[in-house]
């Protein structure tokens, strides 16, 4: 079975020189649900940029087989859905059709195609019925929906999200959870948000300084309290209660 992510010895520096990713390794498997978690300036949001060819650094990334480069970067771009942290960065039309439509458009689909995979999309987030609202006045946990339901109709292979529950009222960000854990898709989560990486994602991977420093099952690394803290992350006592 092919890595559905398969970055070799990736490293990437600022364009000050400064350095991001040091020699990072990843195989993510299809199907698996993975955190990235690390502190700020860690190298979390840099190594997901690199998933779809938004950055470029030196090393081998691959993803659905597929090296990231000129020639690939439509079909990767179609696989690999990311979600940013701001979802203000991802809506910019008058409506919420307009807003999930535009990727099948962009694909190219018959308006049948794109009216199903709006609807079907909206569904999935559970905002059905929203099409003709505008998406700057919906709430923050709504916007989220919205942007993870953009991403979805493309119908991607997987699923990138860059710290989802930031910024999310109590109830949005236990709904954002359980709609995250219903889904099919290959995830990986870069998030401090840790009592959701206990609730739903068995893989923990810890990023640090630009370099992986842990690589495991969920439930083994939050027993290991003191690298935890060295990395900056709340030790495992705080999760899950």
């Amino acid at each position: 079975m092919h890595h559905t992510i398969d970055v070799e010895n990736l490293t990437y520096k600022y364009p000050d020189g400064t350095p991001a990713l040091q020699g990072v390794d990843l195989f993510i498997a299809p199907g698996e649900k993975v955190a990235l978690v690390g502190p700020n300036g860690s190298g979390k949001s840099t190594l997901l940029l690199h998933l779809n060819g938004i950055l470029r650094g030196e090393g081998v990334v691959r993803v659905c087989s597929m090296p990231v480069d000129e020639e690939n970067l439509g079909k990767i771009r179609a696989a690999v859905g990311i979600v940013f942290q701001d979802p203000d960065d991802q809506l910019f039309s008058h409506s919420v059709f307009e807003d999930v439509a535009y990727g099948p458009l962009y694909m190219g689909l018959d308006p049948m195609s794109i009216r199903a995979r709006v609807t079907e999309s909206l569904q999935a987030v559970s905002l059905e019925g929203f099409e003709g609202r505008v998406p700057h006045h919906l709430s923050s946990g709504e916007k989220k929906r919205v942007a993870i339901a953009c991403v979805l109709a493309m119908e991607p292979e997987i699923l990138v999200l860059d710290e989802p529950t930031a910024g999310l009222d109590p109830r949005a960000r236990r709904e954002l959870i359980a709609l995250l854990d219903s889904l099919p898709q290959t995830m990986l989560i870069a998030t401090h948000d840790m009592r959701m990486v206990g609730e739903i994602l068995p893989r923990m991977i810890v990023i640090d300084g630009g370099s992986i420093v842990a690589d495991g099952l969920t439930a083994d690394l939050m027993l290991q309290q003191e690298m935890l803290t060295i990395h900056g992350l709340e030790p495992a006592q705080t999760v899950g209660g």
